[in-house]
């Protein structure tokens, strides 16, 4: 009898084992607390710049994320340094925000460099850098990895790629991509942004405007554009021009110029 009730304890135990290893999360298994701190640490300049408690409260969005999405690579490996520049790239654009999740993703696609419309990454006329997809691609986001690491590196300047597409995904989320988040902008913003908009667009068509040309192509590619800057030089930002940076401040619901960070 005692036999029995210590081979049932054994199997007991083996089973809760297996059953906590089996139902562990995404992030659980991919990346641990030893390794993403230290790699936030080191690539992330948004979380530097954090304080303490802040870099908690980024850390949890980051695990978050990580649990609720598949990040794959085509032609490339997926290291943990990528999910934390993935993840990281995520959340920015909503960290101001008290409780938000990108219903409109599933799956980040991590290819090895520059793609083409055809999402071949081999070849010629390969030159989109992050692509948010649509149709039969809607859920998914395709990244460039040299574009991601970019992003996050010294030589990055205003650019940030990643953040660029999650951007778009924030602006996605009330149905469309028009470069007017009505989601996360009152009504009565809406006019005056997109006649900010269209003010910066003649100054970039007029070369009197360091902002990347590509935001001329339409609202949306602004709006992702300007987002980019916003987040990887507020100082500049602000001091060109406060304007567009006090209504992007009002957008994201962070005020990130030094004089004012978190």
């Amino acid at each position: 009898m005692i036999i029995t009730i210590i081979l049932l304890i054994i199997i007991a135990i083996t089973a809760y084992y297996f059953l906590s290893n089996k139902y562990k999360t995404k992030q659980d298994i991919a990346i641990s607390d030893t390794v993403y701190k230290p790699l936030l640490a080191q690539h992330i300049p948004f979380y530097q710049n954090l304080d303490r408690q802040s870099r908690l409260l980024f850390e949890q969005k980051v695990v978050a994320f990580l649990a609720g999405i598949t990040i794959e690579g085509i032609g490339t490996i997926v290291e943990d340094a990528d999910r934390v520049m993935i993840a990281s790239s995520a959340v920015i654009p909503i960290f101001g925000f008290k409780d938000w999740r990108y219903g409109n993703l599933t799956n980040v696609i991590l290819y090895p460099d520059t793609f083409d419309g055809e999402f071949q990454f081999e070849g010629e006329n390969r030159n989109i850098l992050g692509m948010v997809g649509t149709g039969y691609m809607n859920g998914q986001m395709i990244l460039s990895r040299a574009a991601l690491i970019k992003g996050f590196s010294r030589a990055a300047g205003k650019e940030n790629t990643a953040i660029h597409e999650f951007v778009h995904l924030l602006d996605k989320s009330d149905g469309a991509t028009d470069g007017v988040p009505e989601n996360l902008l009152a009504h009565d913003y809406v006019m005056p942004w997109l006649k900010m908009i269209h003010q910066e667009i003649h100054k970039i068509e007029a070369g009197k405007s360091d902002i990347n040309p590509y935001a001329i192509t339409n609202e949306a590619e602004f709006f992702a554009v300007v987002a980019e800057y916003f987040f990887q030089k507020p100082d500049e930002l602000k001091h060109k021009h406060p304007e567009l940076y006090a209504m992007l401040s009002t957008i994201f619901m962070q005020d990130r110029a030094k004089d004012n960070v978190v």
